[in-house]
């Protein structure tokens, strides 16, 4: 049966009336859970189970935003609290990469026990000197090299542990001088400069999932954010750095972006995202982005299945207990869960 080209939120931790009958006529393929939805891991497990309900597949994708240190949406006192990406530069280099893994792993554990199959983490995001700090310690680096090989790390745990992740924010928003929640960025490196921002992601193009920046990158397309222009999605996402995984937009309702709902969404479909993003569970704003979304389809269609592929039958045999003493072990006094 037919799905919508959309992840959406819901308003609270149960799932209104109202939202499931929204739901169950507009099958999105996925949700995304917040703070807001989150009480106890019965109650989150619960409402997972009501989403995959709602549109008739109990396997129906459920994303969080689950990276650690400030963007954290599980935490204390049900579930554990995990260091920001920078943290892992404290350890000896010989530890990074194993450390960073095994971080992922632990959280893929927690997120699959209450339902949620995709993770959008690892941050691929390379930090400019004077930046702004939406990214800062969420990025593994200052390096493209750094963030590169710690953030194919994290995605390969994630993934042994039954969890898609999400490569963010493709092509990169490491330079941008605003918090683009708030306003719309621009940044005019010139191309051979945001060459080294895209490197992270094409040693990660393999990965099945990634979401657009809503950044102006002014040496490719002066005129719109990345989310609503084809020719990054096509000639840098697509092309120059080869990603021919599933891609999502940030969230729709983003101060970066202008527009009523229904264009936004539309935009996104039109310049090549396979996926657009919702997550503040307002009705009338989603009713909006749906009547824009179309229907998943095509090469869209492929790459979704594609993903959901990626997933293991069965997640490798893991002690999260073990796991977890290993884990604050390494980092000692260099960082306190």
């Amino acid at each position: 049966m037919t799905r919508l080209a959309a992840i959406f939120g819901c308003a609270g931790p149960r799932l209104l009336p109202e939202e499931a009958a929204f739901f169950r006529d507009v099958r999105p393929w996925g949700f995304i859970v917040f703070r807001r939805n989150v009480e106890t891991p019965e109650q989150l497990r619960a409402l997972t189970e009501a989403l995959g309900a709602a549109v008739d597949d109990a396997d129906t994708p459920v994303l969080v935003d689950q990276e650690g240190g400030r963007v954290q949406r599980l935490g204390p006192p049900h579930w554990r609290r995990y260091p920001p990406a920078g943290a892992y530069r404290r350890l000896l280099p010989a530890q990074q990469q194993g450390m960073v893994r095994l971080g992922a792993r632990l959280i893929a554990h927690d997120l699959a026990l209450v339902g949620i199959n995709v993770d959008c983490a690892p941050v691929l995001d390379v930090p400019a000197l004077g930046a702004h700090d939406v990214i800062g310690d969420r990025a593994y680096g200052e390096a493209w090299m750094d963030v590169a090989a710690l953030g194919r790390a994290a995605a390969e745990g994630l993934i042994a542990g039954g969890v898609l992740p999400v490569l963010k924010h493709i092509p990169g928003h490491g330079r941008a001088l605003a918090d683009s929640h708030e306003s719309l960025p621009l940044v005019d490196a010139p191309l051979a400069v945001l060459e080294r921002d895209f490197e992270p992601f094409r040693v990660c193009s393999d990965m099945p999932m990634a979401m657009t920046s809503h950044i102006v990158y002014a040496a490719i397309d002066p005129d719109n954010p990345a989310t609503l222009s084809s020719t990054v999605i096509h000639g840098v996402i697509r092309g120059s750095i080869g990603f021919d995984g599933v891609l999502m937009t940030d969230d729709l309702s983003m101060k970066a972006l202008s527009g009523s709902f229904e264009t936004r969404a539309r935009r996104a479909r039109a310049a090549g995202c396979d996926l657009v993003l919702h997550c503040n569970g307002e009705m009338a704003e989603m009713k909006g982005v749906a009547a824009g979304a179309g229907a998943l389809d095509g090469q869209c269609l492929r790459r979704t299945e594609a993903a959901l592929a990626r997933l293991p039958f069965a997640p490798e045999p893991f002690d999260p207990l073990e796991g977890w003493a290993r884990f604050t072990a390494a980092f000692g006094g260099l960082w306190a869960p």
